[in-house]
């Protein structure tokens, strides 16, 4: 298995893929939660760079996965001050 998914000719990072694909099974509405966002961002965070990679896979997980609007707020506010400082 490699690092990356490839998704229409882009690629993108794995593990926050399959990390949001495993939080929104399940239980509840499908949506992810602002304890799921919490979840994301420390997977983002994990090599403590944000690379264009990540970039790309964040975007891509904002755009095509539900998010209580508690959860969407939290996520983009958090993501944007941490990649402030990188």
């Amino acid at each position: 298995m490699t690092y990356y998914k490839e998704i229409d000719g882009q690629k993108y990072d794995r593990e926050i893929l399959e990390l949001a694909d495993k939080l929104i099974e399940g239980q509840g509405d499908g949506r992810l939660s602002k304890a799921d966002a919490d979840s994301l961002l420390g997977a983002v965070k994990d090599g403590n760079t944000y690379t264009d990679i990540e970039k790309a896979t964040v975007k891509y997980v904002r755009k095509n996965y539900k998010w209580t609007d508690a959860a969407d707020e939290y996520f983009r506010t958090e993501i944007r001050s941490w990649a402030a400082t990188k």
